[in-house]
């Protein structure tokens, strides 16, 4: 590679940063849908939440994976759902709703001060304060069986299933696996250690 292309390479490397914030809330979806509810604590091994829907170290494929035949056992990269307190209050801003809650959502973790939570990139590693670490796959990508999920807390309103994905685009959080199992409550501390960042053109 050309000394000219490999220094414009390195020029667009964003430096690792950490950032700080707080478990807010923790809820788990202990029944058959994917819906959560509030729990003193969660209990994460490798397989994610213990008892809940969406625990396992593989899944199946479905929509979101249009490159494998639908049902196909796949890594589970998906087994924790994590939600910003100020994201879900633009959220229900953007929507003309009093609020949106991360039940609704199937939520497992709700934070609060970190900023742009949904922007956070993958392979960040969220540190909790008591010892677990969860790895971040990506964004969870807003979708219609969410929205018909607030819908039916706001039977007056037509269309909030179908507004839902188009208010919640880059702020519907983050999904991700666990690293390190251990026990995350309500009010312990959390960092996020971003890494290095650069955008690749081939």
């Amino acid at each position: 590679m050309a000394n000219g292309l490999l220094d414009d390479a390195v020029a667009t490397v964003r430096p690792a940063q950490k950032v700080r914030g707080r478990v807010a809330r923790v809820l788990a979806a202990g029944g058959e849908t994917f819906v959560t509810e509030q729990v003193e604590s969660l209990s994460f091994s490798f397989d994610g939440i213990e008892g809940d829907i969406h625990a396992g170290t593989t899944r199946k494929s479905g929509g979101r994976e249009p490159w494998y035949p639908r049902g196909t056992e796949m890594r589970n990269e998906r087994q924790v759902s994590i939600l910003s307190a100020e994201e879900l209050c633009d959220v229900a801003e953007r929507m003309e709703i009093d609020q949106l809650k991360a039940e609704w959502l199937g939520g497992n973790l709700v934070f609060e001060g970190l900023p742009r939570l949904s922007m956070i990139p993958p392979r960040t590693r969220l540190v909790f304060e008591n010892g677990a670490v969860l790895r971040v796959d990506g964004q969870n990508a807003p979708c219609r069986i969410a929205g018909r999920s607030i819908a039916s807390n706001f039977p007056d309103r037509e269309g909030l299933d179908l507004l839902f994905p188009k208010a919640a685009a880059r702020l519907r959080g983050l999904v991700g696996w666990v690293e390190k199992p251990g026990i995350v409550t309500a009010g312990e501390g959390v960092t996020a250690f971003v890494p290095e960042q650069w955008i690749y053109e081939a």
